[in-house]
């Protein structure tokens, strides 16, 4: 199992990289609906994820 340090560093990245998806998505909703559903979706992933984990951090947290 990961470390804790591991788990939030990854947290960290799933979020910055769900920015990246959100942002790419709005400059994108104009030109190709498709592709900006695409990254939305990418994003949605990555957000359920991102729950997982930091449920997962909760935990961990609480039995330390």
């Amino acid at each position: 199992m990961p470390s804790l340090a591991q788990m939030t560093g990854s947290l960290h990245i799933h979020n910055f990289y769900i920015g990246k998806l959100k942002a790419k998505q709005a400059q994108l909703f104009e030109s190709d609906p498709e592709l900006a559903q695409l990254l939305d979706n990418v994003a949605e992933v990555l957000s359920e994820h991102v729950a997982t984990l930091t449920d997962e951090i909760s935990e961990l947290e609480y039995e330390d």
